[in-house]
């Protein structure tokens, strides 16, 4: 190689090294421009939520002398804690039946859709699809095209309007989803071969589920409980039809103590957020498990 083509190539080699670090520096103003728009965008997601907390809680604490649209954003001028007092008075006894309510009805559920989901996803039968398909068939079924007929049919049965009317349709409107989560999170994590050989050393559909896939199962229903007892918890449509004033659950304590000739927006205010403390309670100790079974079961169909 002569020296004119060994300058040529020390030459090309230098203008490349010069500019690779250009190169690298617009990428890396490209990332931060990208990651400056994402976190803006999340600011104002974050804002767009809040804004209504922050009314909803600073009402809670004003007179209600001071509860007008002028002032709705404006700090109490004076302090007090009796809007929440009045707010509990009323809706202790329907805290306490919803407790009552929602707890059973998830537990019931959860372990219907999971007994469900095993079968349909590693016990197959003859037409597990076709019974799979009719399950799902009740997720689209809206409420209000079934409620009066739910409704006449539990009064020919003879069933009390209240807590335990409302366990029972929960429970069987919440199995359409929790045979859904159940079967595709066995579907994800259970292999074949676990089962079989459960079944070469003996044991039975009851005892596979009981010792192996029991234990296996907690994210699946961690999420199937967080569902159901937020969707119970929250329900006003059913409890509106199936129960009454005196023995219904907390939405339709929220409902009276906003109703009235005159009301009382510091009270409400105050019960909105007595009656979410529950659901949120459920999210802080269970949230950790929720995103990785909901994750577990999106894999596979």
């Amino acid at each position: 190689m002569s020296a004119a083509d060994t300058a040529a190539a020390t030459g090309r080699a230098a203008a490349a090294i010069s500019r690779k670090p250009q190169k690298r520096g617009a990428m890396d103003g490209s990332t931060r421009r990208s990651r400056t728009i994402r976190y803006v965008l999340l600011l104002l997601f974050l804002l767009f939520v809040l804004i209504p907390v922050y009314v909803v809680l600073i009402t809670s604490f004003k007179t209600s002398g001071d509860t007008t649209a002028a002032s709705q954003w404006n700090l109490p001028k004076e302090w007090t804690v009796e809007p929440w007092r009045k707010a509990w008075d009323v809706l202790q006894p329907y805290m306490i039946r919803s407790l009552s309510l929602a707890i059973p009805a998830a537990i019931i559920s959860s372990v219907i859709g999971s007994m469900n989901g095993f079968v349909l996803a590693r016990w197959r039968f003859p037409g597990a699809n076709i019974v799979f398909a009719f399950i799902l068939f009740g997720m689209f079924i809206p409420y209000q095209a079934v409620m009066l007929p739910l409704r006449t049919t539990f009064t020919e049965l003879d069933v009390t309007r209240g807590v335990p009317t409302l366990i029972i349709a929960h429970c069987i409107y919440g199995l359409p989803i929790c045979t859904l989560i159940f079967r595709n999170y066995y579907a994800t994590i259970v292999p074949h071969e676990i089962i079989e050989s459960a079944r070469v050393d003996g044991a039975g559909l009851v005892q596979t589920y009981a010792r192996i896939i029991l234990p296996i199962s907690i994210s699946g229903f961690v999420v199937t409980l967080i569902w159901q007892f937020t969707s119970v918890w929250n329900d006003f449509l059913f409890a509106l039809f199936l129960t009454q004033q005196n023995n219904g659950p907390v939405t339709l304590g929220l409902a009276a103590l906003s109703g009235g000739q005159k009301v009382d927006y510091a009270a409400s205010m105050a019960g909105a957020l007595i009656t979410s403390f529950p659901t949120l309670i459920v999210y802080i100790l269970l949230g950790r498990w929720f995103i990785g079974g909901l994750m577990a079961g999106a894999l596979k169909g």
